[in-house]
């Protein structure tokens, strides 16, 4: 699992030179498109093969841009959306700030209010720069004229609290292999049956991993 934002991120060990990693994924989907395509080209013809990139590439760049506008609570589409999203992934990436607490984060931001939540800057090498993105973002939120607890509202619906995160489950591996005890792997699966709402007790199961620890990459049989 990606934890702190990083685009060249492999999650696969046996990936050695990044062709999966997070950043190249719209090529991969894009590669295996053409592929199941060209394999299916007697049945369905060339034209409709050569006609697989443009579909695709439309299909995908509108998928995403509704993702990305639905988690900065976001309804409508605007010009400029797409700067804005990737200057703040550009911030993110330079920070390595945490994917996860980020975006739900996030949905604190008020319109009319021009401190920024600690909790999010605090993640950011360059503060001023994200203060800077954070005026820009408030800006986009007034032009739509949204509520702010509507909005936050909606942002915790698609930004979860809670993920499996990679130190995590490696507690909850160890635990049941080396103790046979299987209450922390029961524990995490109550806790992501529902991961969009805040549940007592388990905050520390939201934070990020400990600084300095490395990041765990598995293979496919982990």
């Amino acid at each position: 699992f990606m934890e702190r934002y990083d685009p060249t991120f492999i999650c696969n060990h046996s990936d050695h030179h990044g062709r999966y990693s997070f950043q190249n994924q719209p090529d991969i989907g894009y590669w295996n498109i053409r592929a199941l395509a060209r394999a299916l080209s007697p049945f369905v013809g060339e034209a409709d093969v050569n006609a697989t990139p443009g579909v695709y590439e439309k299909a995908m760049t509108e998928k995403y841009a509704e993702l990305m506008r639905a988690k900065l609570g976001l309804v409508e589409a605007h010009a400029g959306d797409d700067k804005l999203v990737t200057d703040l992934l550009n911030l993110m990436d330079s920070s390595r700030a945490d994917f996860t607490t980020l975006f739900r984060a996030l949905g604190t931001v008020r319109q009319e209010s021009p401190a920024v939540p600690s909790g999010l800057r605090d993640q950011f090498l360059h503060r001023e720069a994200f203060d800077d993105w954070t005026a820009r973002y408030r800006e986009r939120l007034r032009a739509e004229k949204s509520d702010d607890e509507e909005r936050q509202a909606r942002m915790d619906r698609v930004n979860p609290k809670y993920i499996l995160r990679n130190h995590l489950a490696q507690r909850a591996i160890t635990q049941a292999v080396q103790q046979r005890d299987y209450s922390e792997i029961d524990r995490l699966l109550n806790l992501l049956s529902d991961p969009f709402t805040e549940q007592p007790g388990m905050e520390a199961y939201a934070l990020p991993p400990p600084p300095g620890e490395p990041s765990i990459i598995v293979s496919c049989s982990s």
